[in-house]
């Protein structure tokens, strides 16, 4: 049976997002298949978006080569996003401890954690803000 979960941002500094919704096909997922599912889903709608001319990509982390805006980033050229880089990146961001997947209640500690999407559990990918001059 498929199981939704709301996913928001946060970050350090008090910004939280209004979320979106993912679905996937078990109850049980792990940490890895958030993340892979969350990054290609708003590397496909950015790429959609920028079909039409919106050049802003609002994701978890960074794309290489892009300029940081006040809404997200900005691909140069407007230029695809490549979802297997991005969801490099975020693997990389979480193991380096720059986004905390927040599960229910608690941390999660690794990529291969398994998170149980019972009803109304919420997931927050917390985004650590580097302190200016440290």
């Amino acid at each position: 049976m498929p199981s939704t979960v709301l996913v928001r941002d946060e970050t350090t500094a008090g910004h939280r997002s209004d979320g979106v919704e993912l679905t996937f096909p078990t109850e049980v997922i792990t940490v890895r298949e958030l993340i892979r599912e969350r990054v290609y889903q708003e590397v496909d709608d950015y790429n959609r978006r920028a079909e039409r001319g919106e050049a802003v990509f609002r994701g978890l982390v960074q794309p290489s080569d892009a300029e940081k805006t006040l809404n997200g980033f900005k691909p140069r050229g407007g230029r695809r996003i490549d979802w297997k880089e991005q969801f490099e990146r975020a693997c990389a961001a979480y193991e380096s401890c720059r986004v905390l997947v927040l599960a229910g209640d608690r941390q999660t500690e690794s990529l291969e954690e398994r998170i149980t999407l019972s009803r109304g559990v919420e997931v927050t990918f917390l985004k650590l803000v580097p302190l200016v001059g440290g």
